[in-house]
């Protein structure tokens, strides 16, 4: 299937939740958590991650993981990630149990549409300085789309991974997964790129954020995906295209927020103030611009959104 179809598809059976002014979101995608060895680009910004998403949870955010978050193609096992990355399940846990964890899947984690690998791995694991089995995400139910419905404005805006109709990352997986876990992963620690992936293939990524605008222009719906690992927030004329960028570049982790129905990006990384001490610092990057303003069925008033979300 192509991305016209795959992303209709995804739509359609997407979980719907309402939101209103009162709503606060954070999307970060692509954390590609791994084992903690040398090939786990994550490790790096652990910290920075650990200290927004406290943040985060303190103010009674709802995160929405855009998928992507386990890296699973290099790591056959879950548990492996969970071990060396366990401050950061400890905290998705206090949003889990509190009601505000949203976890979509993406290529990196597809594992996450099997309910039996879900099941296994992710319900509850073997504690072993207690001896005994602790739950994690007891019955959480992984989606490929959320559909955010705004309970006023009827304004929908559609969240995925935005893997869908990249055939080598979507149909192909598999050979994309197997070729990554024996051949690519090695060549990446020494500095080879992997042809496949459109975050390290400009070519690639153009032709999918391509793909992207042409099913929100013949939609007329906002989306919101991560997969390219490219951080975007449309211009005043541009369609409302959103990425959350990725969170395993040296350059600290971008998000988007959507707070008292406006939307932003974020980004967070260390910083050093005149004396010298290091603070992890939070930036808004991008806006916040109205929610409505994105709204491709509603937008008398913004004229060149008009004009490019209108019927080719």
């Amino acid at each position: 299937m192509n991305t016209e179809k795959r992303l209709t598809k995804a739509y359609k059976e997407a979980n719907i939740e309402y939101f209103d002014a009162q709503s606060k979101y954070i999307f970060f995608s692509d954390m590609h958590r791994g084992d903690d060895s040398v090939s786990d680009e994550f490790s790096r910004n652990q910290a920075i991650v650990l200290h927004a998403l406290n943040y985060y949870y303190n103010n009674d955010y709802i995160y929405v993981e855009a998928g992507d978050g386990d890296e699973l193609w290099e790591h056959k096992k879950f548990k492996h990630v969970r071990l060396a990355h366990k401050d950061i399940f400890i905290v998705l846990k206090k949003f889990y149990d509190k009601g505000k964890l949203r976890m979509i899947y993406g290529n990196h984690n597809i594992f996450l549409k099997n309910k039996s690998y879900v099941k296994d791995n992710y319900y509850e694991f073997y504690d072993e300085y207690n001896q005994k089995r602790v739950e994690l995400f007891h019955k959480i139910k992984p989606t490929e789309a959320l559909l955010l419905k705004h309970r006023m404005t009827k304004q929908e805006i559609l969240v995925v991974h935005g893997h869908q109709g990249d055939l080598i990352n979507d149909q192909f997986w598999y050979i994309s997964m197997v070729l990554l876990r024996y051949f690519w992963r090695y060549l990446h620690i020494v500095g080879f790129s992997n042809p496949s992936s459109p975050a390290r293939n400009l070519y690639k990524r153009h032709k999918v954020e391509i793909n992207y605008n042409r099913w929100i222009k013949k939609h007329k719906i906002m989306l919101i995906c991560g997969h390219t690992h490219r951080a975007k927030f449309p211009k005043h004329d541009e369609l409302p295209y959103f990425n959350t960028g990725c969170c395993i570049n040296t350059r600290g982790i971008p998000g988007i927020e959507i707070v008292n129905d406006t939307i932003a990006m974020v980004d967070w990384r260390i910083k050093a103030d005149d004396n010298g001490v290091m603070h992890i610092v939070r930036t808004v990057v991008r806006g916040p611009e109205p929610i409505e303003r994105y709204d491709c069925k509603n937008i008398s008033n913004y004229d060149g959104l008009k004009s490019n979300c209108s019927d080719m």
